[in-house]
């Protein structure tokens, strides 16, 4: 066994302390693993540390608790004990209690309350419902209160349902939504309430106690104190129901076994006192003169194997044998002498008084446990004193007897030490299974943690999965989103060329404003005529052009194709071109219209020279050297 940790035991003695939760009775192996599992949880390394968290931490011991206390439990857990306890123990048990009386019962660690429900449907099917409420009273215990609330709502999941089977589903529970509930009548008969095995006062005269996979937590001395309470809770013939790790072997002064397989135990009643055993010897023949056969009683007794000494109804010494000479140094010449003078009246044991005794009290006295020394050696002994009467009831004397009982003593004393060994042995395999139990169970718990994680990280996967479909779905509507936009860009970009191509084509300049005389577009004829390219004009009033145009004639035809009525007109105005060359241009305006006649806004204006001529190539590159807009040659 490793020593214990100074750090760790200190923690355990401020746990309790602080909050009343003694854990100092758990064994050591199990509870620092679970304590070790929490501390890693909040990335703390040191026992002392972990004290200095919880101490600035107080939400941390609800936590911890959380995580010492396995709360493992479920209906008709291990189904082959407990349909041996209802066929063979709870139908005696009701029996052999009368008609009108209550039957209580205890279920000790209950968690969350599914073994003291599977209790109560068991005892319902035996005495009926209504005899059920009349006559029984559960008792569910545990230390944790999270689990204690739990229990009292009596509400579990289609998870926790699977073990009930589907007739005592539809007999004691109501469904609500996805869940379960015990019904309502039969739970005033479960009484659920917080008790420290360790601390705490058992609950007394019951008929049954269940206390299931609970014990193998506690060391051996916790377990030993823990089951003395057990056994003073029990009435006489009271059961007890155990776990599959916890099998007592080392408690048959308690509990006797009625199905050691299945953990069902009964309560041994306490032994009462009973009276000293009397001895009685028959009645000595009368005297009669000494004969062959006298000589022949006298040697057998002088040579019987224990050492004898027969003294007189006065006390004197009146016949001891040769093992007594040898072993006292009594011998024939003390005959006749008190026995009070002797040694041996008082070494190695007080006679006196046991002689007086037996002589008062006509009975057969034990003196047991006599050691006798003799130089390095010891010689056990057991005295028997029988007083000696005859026919007529009246004293004749004192037969001591000393037995040599030192190879009985040394057998006994090996028994009691194989019997040690033997149940050291038992306890350690009892702490063994219990231990493997308990990694079970962790183990169990462990699993079923992976497997609430699973389920989530399988909910989250199919959610990404929908995700991952939905983000599909809107790429492929984006996808076709984009064709159709790169469809209409295409069918744009071909008008605009078709459109640039007629207004390139067309021999007058054109210019459409917006109803503000904005111009939007400008026509190459247009840039060909003023000498103002397309980049300068787009965005500009038209206007405020630096052009040769007469502006103030247009203002009146531009106002009128800009009206609500949307009025064409032309007017032939004097003007003067890119080159400062006058000329006669013709300007229409022509509302802008959209389909079906509806005004968009906005006015084209065409412009042409009267007699149709434009400058020719070398003009308008000419031009543009005068600009510095192309390169020289």
């Amino acid at each position: 066994m490793e020593p214990a940790d100074p750090h760790f035991e200190a923690l355990l003695i401020y746990l309790r302390e602080s909050r009343s939760f003694d854990f100092t009775g758990y064994k050591r192996s199990s509870l620092t693993r679970r304590v070790n599992r929490r501390m890693s949880q909040v990335g703390v390394d040191d026992y002392q540390d972990y004290l200095d968290y919880l101490q600035v931490h107080p939400d941390e011991f609800t936590a911890l608790f959380n995580t010492i206390l396995i709360n493992l439990t479920g209906f008709f857990r291990d189904t082959e004990a407990w349909d041996f306890l209802r066929d063979e123990v709870l139908g005696n048990l009701v029996a052999a209690k009368p008609a009108d009386s209550v039957i209580r019962v205890w279920t000790a660690g209950c968690a969350s309350g599914e073994e003291a429900y599977t209790l109560a449907m068991t005892l319902a099917e035996i005495l009926g419902p209504e005899a059920f409420r009349d006559r029984v009273k559960i008792y569910a215990t545990d230390v944790d209160e999270e689990q204690l609330n739990e229990a009292r709502q009596a509400t579990y999941g289609e998870r926790e349902m699977k073990a009930v089977p589907p007739q005592l589903v539809d007999r004691y529970f109501e469904p609500v939504g996805q869940r379960y509930t015990f019904r309502q009548d039969l739970r005033r008969s479960v009484i659920f309430g917080r008790n420290d095995l360790v601390q705490d006062a058992p609950i007394s005269r019951l008929d049954l106690l269940t206390c299931r996979n609970t014990l193998m937590y506690f060391n051996t001395e916790t377990q030993a104190r823990i089951l003395g309470r057990f056994h003073f809770a029990l009435a006489d013939q009271g059961v007890l129901f155990l776990g599959k790790a916890e099998m007592l072997l080392s408690h048959g002064n308690l509990f006797t076994p009625i199905d050691l397989k299945r953990r069902v135990f009964r309560r041994v009643p306490r032994p009462a006192p009973v009276p000293g055993t009397i001895f009685t010897d028959p009645p000595q023949p009368s005297p009669t003169p000494t004969t062959g056969l006298d000589r022949l009683r006298n040697e057998a007794f002088a040579a019987s194997p224990p050492a004898q000494l027969v003294l007189t109804s006065d006390g004197l010494v009146a016949l001891p044998n040769r093992q007594l000479e040898k072993l006292f140094g009594v011998t024939s010449r003390d005959i006749g002498r008190p026995f009070r003078d002797l040694d041996l009246s008082y070494r190695p044991v007080e006679l006196r008084s046991y002689i007086e005794q037996a002589q008062v009290e006509r009975r057969t006295l034990r003196v047991t446990e006599v050691e006798f020394r003799r130089g390095n050696e010891t010689t056990n002994l057991e005295v028997q004193i029988s007083p000696l009467s005859d026919g007529s009831g009246s004293l004749l004397g004192v037969n001591l007897v000393f037995h040599d009982v030192t190879a009985a003593r040394q057998l006994q004393e090996d028994l009691e030490h194989a019997n040690q060994q033997l149940e050291a042995a038992y306890e350690e395999l009892q702490s063994t299974v219990e231990e493997l139990e308990t990694t079970n169970e962790e183990l169990h718990s462990t699993v079923e943690e992976l497997e609430t994680t699973n389920e989530e990280l399988q909910s989250t996967n199919e959610e990404l999965e929908t995700m991952n479909e939905e983000l599909q779905s809107t790429n492929d509507e984006l996808q076709s989103i984009n064709d159709q936009l790169r469809i209409n860009t295409s069918k744009l970009d071909e008008a605009n060329g078709f459109l640039e191509a007629v207004l390139t084509s067309l021999r007058a300049g054109v210019a459409v404003v917006d109803e503000n005389l904005r111009i939007r577009m400008w026509n190459r004829r247009a840039e060909d005529l003023w000498g103002l390219r397309s980049s300068e004009a787009v965005g500009q009033h038209f206007l405020n052009l630096d052009i040769g145009l007469p502006f103030e004639t247009l203002r009146t035809p531009l106002r009128a194709a800009l009206a609500s009525g949307g009025e064409s007109g032309e007017v032939i105005v004097d003007a003067v071109n890119r080159r400062g060359r006058a000329v006669v241009v013709r300007v229409a305006c022509t509302p802008l219209a959209i389909r079906d006649g509806v005004i968009a806004g906005g006015a084209i204006i065409a412009m042409e020279t009267e007699d149709g001529t434009l400058p020719n190539a070398s003009d308008t590159d000419a031009d543009e050297h005068r600009r510095g807009r192309l390169p020289a040659s």
